[in-house]
């Protein structure tokens, strides 16, 4: 039994169709403030301020994987009890609910992801708009943004993953363990960087590589470049995702543009430039797909 301030509490939190929406969500599976923004089409702030409502009420919790939250309904408690008949209220034929629920369970929604990000949406909606031949074989390299497997296991061949660092690693394989995906997860021997013996390891070349770049340092770019060339077919299609960054110095009265500077650092790895997008999404990062030169090409750059 609860007394009339909790009831009070309780009603209050609940009396608002966001929240509604929200607490039905939870009521199916946990969710990460990212799911739940994409499957409503709400910002994730908006959302975050009525999940911490729901909260401090009681009726939601936090569920911590790792570095990650995740929400769901309270269990075992009175207000559980008070949500579960509030719940059994709702219509389930309800439009809206009904959209809410296709939406949260569809393929690929929200990622699946307790990383899912804006940022990382907008890189793999990149990825995706670009034709490319079904059952590549595809090379992750980064993973920082988890939503980027969604979109090199849906070409359908094989997917391999270089992780910078273990946390990367470890949600990477939680999040192909989760979405049912058959991808081969290593971690790299130096943070930052593609070595030869993470080549060696992996023994294959690839139809893709993806570089998701942007929390490794700049001054490894070149590097990084030259082995994704070796791991590359001789057709294959390269992407790279890089933070735009001026680096202008006042001690230097003539700088390279950063766009003439990476597209030099591709051209010498050996690639032929085909597109850089910029994508604004709370950071300024630079979208390249690139390619291998041709040979003449190759030597005209050396």
């Amino acid at each position: 039994m609860a007394d009339s301030q909790a009831l009070l509490i309780w009603l209050r939190a609940t009396a608002e169709a966001t929240r509604l929406r929200l607490l039905a969500l939870c009521a199916q599976r946990e969710l990460s403030v990212s799911d739940l923004a994409e499957v409503l089409g709400q910002s994730e702030p908006r959302v975050s301020r009525h999940l911490r409502i729901l909260t401090e009420a009681g009726l939601v919790e936090r569920v911590r994987q790792g570095q990650w939250v995740h929400y769901r309904c309270a269990q075992g408690t009175p207000a559980a009890t008070f949500l579960q008949g509030l719940l059994s209220q709702l219509d389930r034929a309800d439009p809206t609910l009904v959209r809410d629920r296709e939406r949260a369970q569809a393929p690929g929604a929200g990622a699946a992801s307790p990383t899912a990000s804006r940022l990382g949406r907008e890189l793999r909606a990149v990825v995706e708009a670009e034709p490319m031949a079904q059952a590549a074989s595809a090379l992750l390299v980064g993973a920082e943004h988890p939503e980027l497997l969604t979109a090199v296991a849906a070409l359908g061949g094989e997917c391999a993953v270089i992780a910078h660092t273990r946390r990367a690693a470890q949600a990477i394989r939680a999040d192909a363990q989760r979405q049912g995906l058959a991808c081969r997860v290593l971690l790299a021997t130096r943070p930052g960087e593609l070595v030869q013996r993470d080549l060696d390891r992996l023994g294959r070349t690839f139809d893709v590589v993806l570089l998701d770049h942007l929390a490794a340092p700049q001054s490894a770019l070149p590097a990084l470049l030259a082995a994704a060339r070796r791991a590359l077919g001789a057709s294959g299609q390269l992407w790279l995702f890089e933070p735009y960054d001026a680096q202008e110095s006042s001690q230097q009265r003539v700088v390279e543009h950063p766009i003439a500077r990476l597209r030099r650092w591709l051209a010498e790895a050996g690639f032929s430039c085909e597109r850089i997008r910029p994508i604004e999404a709370g950071r300024h990062v630079l979208a390249v797909r690139a390619a291998p030169a041709a040979a003449g090409a190759l030597n005209r750059a050396s």
